[in-house]
């Protein structure tokens, strides 16, 4: 077994925002794939860039990397499949944070 990433991107709030990612998403998702859970990681980080795309300073915010993996012993490439059913599945998490926070995730399929 080994771990792979499905999703890799990041979560970000203003710092006066009372808002802890680790609450407001589940640390597993996809309980009943046929793979096993998909295990949600989050972890704080320094803010990957200066500026957002705006030109507005990203010093304000509170940053956490976000890892969508899954243990398996199959390819990345034969876990695409997988990336649906788990996207719409922690949509409905992301979609209900409060205003403010923003997220960006990308579907990685590598290997850890």
């Amino acid at each position: 077994m080994r771990g792979i990433k499905l999703f890799q991107g990041y979560l970000w709030h203003p710092r006066e925002l009372e808002f802890d990612p680790k609450q407001a998403l589940p640390q597993q998702l996809g309980v009943g794939l046929e793979e096993g859970p998909v295990y949600v990681l989050i972890d704080p980080v320094r803010p990957p860039f200066a500026f957002f795309e705006d030109g507005t300073p990203t010093a304000g915010q509170s940053f956490y990397q976000l890892t969508l993996l899954v243990r398996s012993e199959r390819a990345p490439h034969e876990l695409k499949a997988l990336t649906q059913p788990v996207s719409e599945e922690l949509e409905p998490y992301l979609q209900a944070t409060p205003r403010g926070v923003g997220w960006l995730l990308l579907e990685d399929l590598r290997e850890l």
